[in-house]
């Protein structure tokens, strides 16, 4: 690393004993596997191994964190080179760079900031600080990097020591790159993740659209209630077969229910009428994540909730760009209430894992940390997207920790478009955690050697555990 952009004891202690046991403990796990067990990479950057085309569309015109505070600061995704919503980018790439330094001063602070800085020294050997007068210098640098064959795709995964990384599909998505990865004789891991919110959510864009096409792929009649939860079984195994041992649930709340087969039936016609209300769509939510659940305990797969975002709030940016654009905002959510009905259900069954997201730091001390606490079936997510920083992480222990421990927590997952940024994230999730580990040390509160243990757990271990990488699966899905 290169100091000048980066210090080496970035994001630990300032007290000197204190930071000393810091850096003991993160030189026992800065060098591990990176485990990602849940982001939104594009397998088909995995698949082709083509060279990146430039420093925009690599960096830039794929990270909503950026572009989000750009836009905040009135500068149009145009400028940045962001393919509008029917994929036509307006800018020159190395204009939409000059933008991008010009600016880049609105990151101090920020997460991004440490992330970008990480990538820039550490990967690309750059020490100049990011400005308008160095803005060609990035560019070329970069540019001329990605022709090479050390930064095509494959060879960046491995040289980032990554063991498995997850990617998100939706259950219409034909996972052809994972078939190709797969097929390719190549060792690195990528797997993919079932992602059902456009069939799941009857308030998404083209949703009945999507009903029909989903039948047509599993071969089965979607504009019946069994017929459609077939479908999602029959996707499901094929998710499984391509490596997949996770569900992901991208819901506005925790709002779960426990209906009666007549009642999904009758639920199950409204929402398939274009003019659904909104109780009815937000109550057909609720209840498929209690189908999802049921059909967790039977597959095997490891179910993640991410609540609490209001998505899209931006309706002119939504209708010109499309979705996960910069534009969705947190919202309070209920865990305790919401989540009852799953749980009075389906709560002590041994065989269902839910991993909880959440937006609504509120809850933390008050709702989550005594749910996972004292429910087998669940586990806490690691600080999610506003969070994911060292005082969200920071935070998040602290209210956390005397209440659900250490061990029902997941480690950490990077949940990230940005490719390069993955070893950055999982840096400063190392680094914030031996933070947070040597000030316990400190006020002897546990012992180095539990520390130790302890930051390896964090940094690798639970990850592997909570998302079952360790398990394997028959050609037809199912765990073996």
């Amino acid at each position: 690393m290169n100091d000048r952009l980066l210090h080496e004891d970035r994001l630990f202690p300032a007290d000197p004993g204190t930071r000393n046991i810091a850096r003991d403990l993160y030189a026992q796990v800065r060098h591990l596997p990176i485990v990602s067990p849940h982001g939104h990479t594009d397998p088909r950057w995995f698949a082709d191994n083509a060279a990146f085309s430039n420093p925009t569309e690599l960096l830039l015109a794929p990270d909503h964190y950026l572009y989000r505070m750009l836009y905040s600061q009135g500068i149009s995704l145009q400028q940045l080179a962001v393919p509008d919503r029917n994929g036509v980018t307006h800018t020159d790439p190395r204009a939409a760079w000059h933008v991008f330094a010009e600016h880049y001063y609105l990151f101090r602070g920020t997460p991004s900031a440490l992330w970008l800085e990480h990538v820039f020294a550490g990967l690309f050997g750059i020490d100049r600080v990011l400005n308008t007068a160095s803005a060609d210098y990035y560019y070329d640098i970069i540019d001329t990097a990605l022709q090479q064959a050390a930064f095509r795709p494959r060879a960046l995964f491995d040289a980032f020591n990554i063991e498995v990384l997850a990617t998100t599909e939706s259950p219409l998505d034909a996972l052809d790159h994972h078939r190709t990865i797969n097929n390719s004789g190549w060792q690195g891991r990528v797997i993919t993740t079932y992602r059902p919110d456009p069939i799941v959510d009857p308030e998404y864009e083209d949703f009945e659209a999507s009903l029909a096409t989903f039948g047509s792929m599993t071969g089965e009649n979607t504009s019946t209630w069994q017929g459609y939860l077939n479908a999602h079984r029959t996707r499901r195994a094929y998710f499984r077969s391509m490596g997949a041992t996770a569900t992901d649930h991208g819901h506005p709340t925790a709002q779960t229910a426990d209906l009666s087969v007549s009642e999904c039936e009758t639920l199950f016609a409204k929402i398939r009428n274009s003019n659904v209300s909104a109780d009815d769509a937000e109550l057909f939510r609720a209840q498929m994540l209690t189908e999802m659940a049921r059909m967790s305990i039977d597959d095997g797969m490891v179910m993640q909730i991410h609540a609490g975002a209001h998505r899209n709030h931006n309706r002119w940016l939504l209708a010109h760009y499309g979705r996960d654009k910069g534009a969705d905002i947190p919202q309070r959510v209920n865990f305790v209430d919401g989540l009852k009905p799953l749980l009075t259900t389906l709560g002590n069954e041994p065989e269902l894992s839910i991993i909880l997201f959440n937006l609504d730091e509120s809850t933390y001390a008050r709702e989550l940390a005594p749910l996972a606490g004292h429910y087998p079936c669940l586990k806490l997510g690691p600080p999610w997207w506003f969070f994911d920083s060292p005082e969200g992480m920071r935070r998040f222990r602290e209210l956390t920790t005397e209440t659900a421990g250490f061990y029902n927590t997941v480690g950490f997952n990077d949940d990230t478009r940005a490719f390069l940024s993955i070893p950055a994230r999982h840096d400063v999730a190392r680094r914030s955690d031996c933070s947070f580990l040597a000030r316990m040390v400190a006020e002897h509160r546990i012992r180095r050697d539990e520390a130790l243990e302890l930051a390896t757990e964090l940094a690798y271990k639970l990850p592997k555990k909570a998302y079952r990488l360790d398990q394997h699966t028959s050609s037809d899905g199912s765990p073996v």
